[in-house]
């Protein structure tokens, strides 16, 4: 399978976009013993073939079909793309590990991006035991996309209305996107949901042939890997979970979490400038220029030295900060350049570029998977000057807030998954968690891991998600963990 890339608006982050999906109710999870897949999908085993991309040379590649529907699995299918890495040391194979990106991210572009980066020369257990199972998810990437053509976000719209005028344009062009979406994919749309989702992993699972799978989730994938567990108990033998998602507190508090992480990561941001040559704002107050940016572009948009994107508000310039504090090398230099090039030549065509390039971002399932209690401008204003309060710099312009005013207009309530309650038939899980991270706080880790008996959150001290290929210490624990199932002790903490 020649693998092609299908990505959206070129400089749209993740959840920027808010999402897709809402529509029918999301099925409710299976009780012990309910049948895990309708007959009619009992998957075969995937043929595979060849790859014929070059940077996935050895490897091998497949598809599988899946319903639309799970509820209804002769109303339509789609694809679901998969590409496998074989163990390097097969006489000690240890089974499969399944690769998660975040929230509308490619899996698949994930593993190229890791092979890049040549992963098998430091992965050690991980690619010489395991073989690397990277899967699309539905409506993302090589997979059946979703594919809309309205702009989550055109000029004019803003996710911070000042007035109602503002307020009733955002929930009308949120209202028009989503019927376009529904217009052009059809009833995919209402069914890229946490729960359909983990059923489709179950039918790779009985693809690929094996009686149980291991998981590396990453962000948005931890959540996933938990509805799996739940709807399949025992078919999970290691959960591998790197910055976890905390969605057992309400929506408003997890929006003000994540802005003050956020905050909290570009405060830390603001000091390595200070302290490092490396950013091409040292020597200057980090901070004072981004603010200066920010306002100069609410006043005069900043042109992007192209006439494929629009020139850039304020708003646009926050809203795209967040995913370039995720990693301290390389996106953190991204950054300081960013807002030199904005600020000193009047070109923020930097601001346009996704520092993750595995990401569909109008796949994001925000609608359909989490509630949505503001339904006003009045709340509305309440949620963002308790964003402004803990978030003065980026204003609250985090992943889940834009999704929360991106949901706003959506035609049917959402029905997100019931968490909290510990998940029978889970394994222990490794959790890997940063202390500082700006896309979940600390806090969201332990919180995951209670709903997995037994799991262990390994801290990390840092500002960086991806663990496994940034930290020395979480890659040892790791590999632990995935050959012989031994968890750290409760407490420990990753320096290096």
């Amino acid at each position: 399978m020649t693998m092609t890339r299908r990505r959206g608006h070129t400089g749209w982050t993740a959840a920027a976009l808010s999402a897709l999906l809402v529509l029918p109710a999301v099925p409710a999870l299976a009780q012990p013993g309910q049948p895990a897949l309708p007959q009619a999908y009992a998957s075969g085993p995937i043929a595979w073939r060849a790859c014929a991309d070059a940077d996935f040379k050895g490897m091998q590649c497949g598809s599988v079909r899946v319903p639309v529907d799970w509820s209804r699995p002769a109303s339509g299918s789609l694809s679901l793309a998969v590409v496998r890495r074989p163990a390097d040391d097969t006489a000690h194979q240890q089974g499969t590990l399944l690769l998660n990106d975040g929230a509308g991210g490619s899996s698949i572009e994930q593993l190229r991006l890791a092979m890049r980066a040549e992963l098998p020369h430091f992965a050690e257990d991980m690619t010489q035991k395991f073989d690397l199972v990277a899967v699309d998810p539905r409506g993302v990437g090589h997979s059946t996309p979703i594919v809309c053509g309205e702009e989550p976000k055109p000029a004019g719209i803003s996710h911070f209305p000042q007035d109602r005028a503002a307020f009733d344009a955002l929930v009308a062009h949120n209202r028009a996107f989503a019927e376009d979406c529904l217009r052009r994919n059809g009833p995919l749309v209402s069914h890229v949901d946490l729960t359909s989702t983990a059923r489709d992993f179950e039918a790779v699972r009985t693809g690929l042939g094996e009686q149980r799978l291991n998981w590396y989730g990453i962000h948005y994938s931890t959540l996933l890997g938990r509805t799996y567990a739940a709807l399949f108990p025992g078919r999970l033998r290691t959960m591998l979970l790197d910055t976890a998602l905390d969605d057992t507190t309400s929506p408003l508090e997890r929006t003000v979490r994540e802005a003050a992480s956020a905050e909290t990561a570009f405060n830390r941001f603001a000091a390595w400038c200070a302290a490092s040559t490396d950013c091409a704002l040292h020597g200057k107050d980090a901070a004072a220029e981004y603010d200066a940016l920010v306002a100069r572009a609410d006043r005069e948009p900043v042109r992007t030295g192209s006439t494929a994107h629009r020139p850039l508000t304020g708003e646009d310039i926050r809203e795209a900060t967040q995913d370039f504090l995720t990693l301290t090398y390389p996106t953190w230099p991204e950054l300081a350049r960013a807002i030199v090039k904005a600020s000193q030549e009047g070109d923020a065509s930097l601001f346009t570029h996704d520092p993750d390039d595995t990401l569909d971002p109008v796949q994001v399932p925000a609608c359909l998977d989490d509630a949505r209690p503001v339904r006003d401008f009045d709340g509305l204003s309440r949620l963002r000057a308790e964003l402004a309060r803990v978030s003065p710099h980026l204003g609250g312009a985090v992943r889940s807030y834009k999704a929360l005013a991106g949901c706003l207009g959506w035609p049917v309530p959402a029905a997100p998954v019931k968490a909290g309650a510990p998940v029978a038939g889970a394994p222990p899980a490794l959790v890997l968690q940063s202390t500082h991270q700006a896309l979940a706080p600390y806090e969201a880790g332990p919180a995951l891991a209670a709903q997995l008996p037994g799991s262990v959150v390994l801290a990390r001290e840092g500002d960086d998600y991806s663990m496994f290929l940034v930290s020395k210490c979480a890659r040892k624990a790791a590999n632990l963990y995935l050959t012989t199932l031994a968890l750290p002790a409760p407490g420990t903490t990753c320096t290096i």
